[in-house]
């Protein structure tokens, strides 16, 4: 085995690396936000620790790449932070006043029912790959959120509107992108539990 393959398998397993540190840095600022705005009323700094953990999303990412420290650990954790920063800061909002209960209900019930399907199927991991909707998508909820409590520090109906922009487009391709998941989990499981050939075994 060549000695790039040993580190690539090393690096798999691997728990302490940089992108795997920095994506914890971004599960800390999940509660940092929910002080900030909820205890605080520091809307301004909100927007700050929101941004600071959007830029950690892309720079665990291309570190991982950069210094070949993919890990098993990190595919798993890097999601993770995502949607747990996405739900606590959509819980925050709502708690105060600043969105809707049914943008909670429309984010969360979709990946609940996501996570009971795989956990059902696969125990936690169905090993999908995060397509590019998904981390468009992503994305365009961690811009509208916010620029939402921008408008809020700023009392900006142009911010307002333009938030309301990249949420709602967010949340059509949440819709969408559960969509995909949940059938490819479905594909998933039929392709690992059924016979390759259906007709093999007929008379």
């Amino acid at each position: 085995m060549s000695g790039r393959s040993s580190i690539h398998m090393e690096n798999s397993n691997a728990i302490v690396t940089i992108p795997n540190v920095i994506t914890v840095v971004r599960f800390l600022g999940t509660p940092l936000f929910v002080w900030l705005v909820l205890a605080r009323h520091e809307y301004g700094w909100g927007v700050f620790v929101l941004a600071m953990m959007g830029c950690t999303d892309w720079i665990d990412g291309y570190v991982a790449r950069k210094l070949n420290q993919t890990s098993q650990l990190g595919r798993i954790m890097d999601p993770l932070a995502d949607r747990v920063a996405l739900v606590a800061v959509t819980i925050t909002l709502v708690m105060a006043n600043i969105l809707p209960l049914w943008l909670l209900l429309l984010l969360v019930i979709p990946d609940v029912v996501l996570l009971s399907v795989t956990l059902y199927f696969f125990r936690g991991d169905a090993d999908l790959k995060v397509t590019l909707l998904g981390k468009t998508r992503t994305a365009a909820l961690m811009i509208g959120t916010p620029m939402l409590l921008l408008a809020k520090a700023l009392e900006s109906d142009f911010t307002f509107t333009l938030a309301w922009i990249f949420l709602g487009a967010g949340m059509i391709m949440h819709v969408i992108a559960f969509s995909q998941y949940f059938v490819a989990v479905l594909a998933k499981h039929r392709e690992l539990h059924l016979p390759s050939n259906p007709t093999q075994g007929r008379p």
